[in-house]
């Protein structure tokens, strides 16, 4: 079971939205909702990427994460919270010997300071990161990466996922997909799963139950 980081395990989005806000600002740019929505799951240097192509003279990638990260990791240090029924489920799978694994599209950096913040840290035998593949969501790199650590063949994983590059990058690796949608306008963006849930829990992820 490989598992994706960000609106999956953590409340984080929201707190990465606010980052690029205050980073923003300074360049006179706001960022509005339906823009927003079509970015979360990607890696940084597309998101970046993004508002480079609409912000004349926004720093180079390299330059802009010191500011950027320095604002998203305050955030994450003093206010991610981890989502209960992700948690138990990471729990629960482990104890019933499943194979887990997580697979981010945030660098390493702020991959680990998350699951630490999250009580996660020792959770994953296999965790992969943005920067550690070739191309990101929703290319199948990372989920394909983390299968061969853990030494299963795509077919028999599965991914859950709460973006639509993360869901397409399951499918594409040839994995079994489940969508979490905990709020019901949510699941349209995520109707290319082959599940969709609207909570996490062991039965439901073996099982393959959901909400479509």
């Amino acid at each position: 079971m490989i598992f994706d980081c960000d609106g999956t395990l953590v409340d984080s989005e929201p707190l990465a939205r606010i980052a690029w806000e205050r980073s923003l600002a300074p360049h006179g740019y706001a960022i509005d909702d339906d823009e927003y929505a079509g970015l979360i799951g990607l890696p940084y240097p597309r998101v970046h990427g993004f508002f480079a192509e609409r912000i004349a003279g926004l720093p180079a990638p390299d330059a802009f994460w010191t500011g950027y990260s320095g604002e998203l990791f305050a955030l994450i240090d003093s206010a991610l919270e981890p989502f209960p029924d992700a948690l138990a489920t990471v729990h629960g799978l482990r104890e019933r010997s499943v194979a887990v694994a997580v697979a981010s599209s945030s660098v390493r950096a702020r991959l680990d300071r998350s699951l630490r913040r999250a009580g996660l840290a020792g959770a994953f035998a296999v965790s992969v990161a943005g920067d550690e593949v070739a191309h990101g969501k929703p290319a199948p790199d990372m989920f394909l990466a983390a299968a061969e650590r853990l030494g299963v063949e795509p077919e028999r994983c599965a991914v859950i996922e709460d973006s639509a590059p993360g869901i397409a990058a399951g499918r594409a690796a040839g994995m079994h997909t489940i969508a979490i949608a905990r709020a019901a306008r949510e699941a349209v963006a995520l109707e290319d799963a082959h599940v969709v849930l609207d909570r996490l829990s062991v039965d439901a992820v073996l099982g393959g139950r959901g909400a479509t």
